[in-house]
This record gives C-alpha cells, sequence and structure tokens, in this order.
C-alpha cells in the first residue's frame, strides 16, 4: 500500500514515514501543494495523511485535487489546531476517513492508516 505524507515539518514527517516503513507501506512525503499535488499525479498513494496548516499551499487544495486525481485515496488530516474540531472537515472534503491531532503518537497513525488502508 502507498502512503502520501503531507507535512510541513520534515522533522515530523520523517517521523511518521519511519513508523509506516516498518509495518512495510510504501511512503512518500511531501512538504507543500505543489510537491502533493505531484506526488498524487504520479505516485497514487492509496492513502494521504495531510496537515490540514501546510506552510505553502492549501491543505483543502491538496484534498480536492486527490479527490479528483485519486478518487479512491481516503485522507487522514491531521493538525494542532482546533479549528474543524466540529467535524466540519468531513463535510468538506468528500476523501477524508479520519480526522488527528498532530500529538498523535505515530505507532497509532500507522494504526489507523493500516485500518482505512484495507478498505481501498
Amino acid at each position: 500500500m502507498r502512503v502520501l505524507i503531507v507535512e510541513s515539518d520534515a522533522n515530523l514527517g520523517w517521523l511518521w514515514q519511519r513508523h509506516l516503513e516498518r509495518r512495510g507501506f510504501l511512503v512518500e512525503c511531501a512538504r507543500t501543494q505543489d510537491e502533493a499535488a505531484e506526488s498524487i499525479a504520479e505516485g497514487e498513494p492509496d492513502i494521504i495523511i495531510l496537515d490540514l496548516v501546510l506552510s505553502e499551499g492549501s491543505a483543502l487544495a491538496v484534498a480536492d485535487y486527490a479527490s479528483y486525481r485519486r478518487p479512491e485515496a481516503r485522507v487522514i488530516f491531521v493538525t494542532s489546531a482546533s479549528f474543524f474540531s466540529d467535524g466540519s472537515i468531513f463535510a468538506l472534503a468528500p476523501n477524508a476517513c479520519a480526522f488527528l491531532s498532530k500529538g498523535t503518537a505515530p505507532d497509532d497513525i500507522a494504526s489507523v492508516v493500516e485500518h482505512y488502508g484495507t478498505r481501498t
């Protein structure tokens, strides 16, 4: 299964990547909207872990592009902010399957990826 991590913090993206690779996932990281769009077009990810607050670009634009280019891919949103805590992200992004805190343990994120990845 292919996983795309879209996270501006390279260290955090690397940490998640290592945990996912240990479970046998093929993982690619992107740090910006443009890098994510390129990865979606070329890499065909099954699961996308997407930080809602990117330093360059829009996470919702990434989710929208993924829904067009790779409609079967599921998006796991992560954030450290409190907006969308009411669950409204699921109304804005039809490909959203989970909404997690950035502070979620990497092993727990890997378990969520594993859970939703088996449903693709």
